[in-house]
């Protein structure tokens, strides 16, 4: 085996005490931490926040049935559940009529400020950065946009993330890959 690919390969092996202190101790703690990045993803995905909130507490419901299961299973097994979920309400929005609705009143009349973050111009650069790469999350396939999101902002490895897509490897490689080419044209200007 070349050096560079030895190397590579012991970085990807954890060891026993690594892998021990990044399995949770319970279900219900690997979905505390799981949470906000749950959200997060299905934000990006459903471009509601009400939806996300149910599409994310549906997930962790259904999780809690697996709770026997080794908890080397969980991550694929909740991103499965997630995007599935979520996929389910988008299927569903394209059924519902919501022109027959009356369009939510808007207050943009109100200012929030208060920011309780240590350095302000930071915390509104975080904000814009975030909103420009969500803003452009968004703007991809769906595909793209969840390769993506669970193989560079969940950090899983490209096996975990092929389970929870319900594809080959190589097919996360190749979303990913084109992905990465969207996002790089689209955040350009944002360096």
């Amino acid at each position: 085996m070349p050096a560079a690919t030895a190397a590579q390969a012991h970085v990807r092996a954890a060891s026993p005490a690594e892998a021990v202190a990044r399995t949770p101790a319970s279900l219900e703690q690997f979905l505390a931490d799981l949470g906000t990045r749950a959200f997060r993803f299905a934000e990006v995905g459903l471009r509601n926040r009400d939806d996300s909130l149910d599409a994310v507490q549906d997930a962790m419901m259904k999780m809690l049935a697996y709770r026997d299961r080794p908890a080397e299973e969980w991550t694929p097994l909740f991103w499965s559940i997630l995007r599935s979920r979520i996929v389910d309400i988008q299927r569903r929005r394209t059924f519902r009529l919501r022109w027959l609705l009356p369009a939510p009143e808007r207050d943009d009349t109100v200012l929030d400020w208060a920011d309780d973050a240590p350095d302000p111009a930071r915390a509104f650069d975080g904000r814009e950065a975030y909103g420009k790469l969500a803003d452009a999350l968004a703007a991809l396939p769906r595909r793209q946009r969840e390769a993506f999101s669970l193989r560079v902002l969940e950090e899983l490895d490209v096996a975990t993330t092929a389970r929870a897509m319900g594809c080959s490897e190589g097919a996360v490689k190749t979303h990913l890959s084109r992905a990465r080419e969207a996002l790089q044209r689209q955040l350009e200007d944002w360096r």
